[in-house]
């Protein structure tokens, strides 16, 4: 058998869902700035072999932001760069899953620890307003 091309890849939430639905979406969580923050963060740490795509709606909008590391096939909620850098520091340079941020196959709301910390961010994120408001 050969060595796969990657060690890893890594599948970031960036779907938009109009304003107000009621699953919410993870862009508006801030998952586009953190999938970024990752892959600068990850080129900064030396994660080599390691793919950081952006991703279609993974169908876990409840629950995000969210991204799956393969080939382990790992959920996480993330909500911070501290998160972010957990995951890339635990994970995959240390090969040690993040129970903090891993979503349960099962899991259909966030614990509320997850919860907690996205209210803080979203306080935080830039509100999206209405053209020529």
């Amino acid at each position: 058998m050969t060595e796969s091309f990657y060690k890893a890849h890594v599948f970031c939430c960036n779907n938009e869902r109009p304003a107000g639905h009621v699953r919410g979406c993870c862009m508006e969580k801030g998952g586009v700035s953190l999938q970024n923050y990752m892959k600068v963060r990850a080129k900064e740490l030396g994660i080599e072999k390691t793919r950081i795509n952006k991703a279609g709606c993974l169908d876990r909008c409840e629950l995000g932001p969210v991204m799956v590391v393969y080939p382990e096939g790992v959920w996480y909620h993330y909500a911070t760069r501290e998160d972010v850098d957990d995951i890339l520091e635990s994970h995959l340079l240390g090969g040690k899953i993040v129970e903090r941020l891993q979503l349960k196959n099962d899991q259909t709301e966030l614990t509320p620890a997850q919860a907690e910390s996205l209210a803080c961010v979203m306080q935080c994120l830039p509100k999206k307003t209405e053209k020529g408001a």
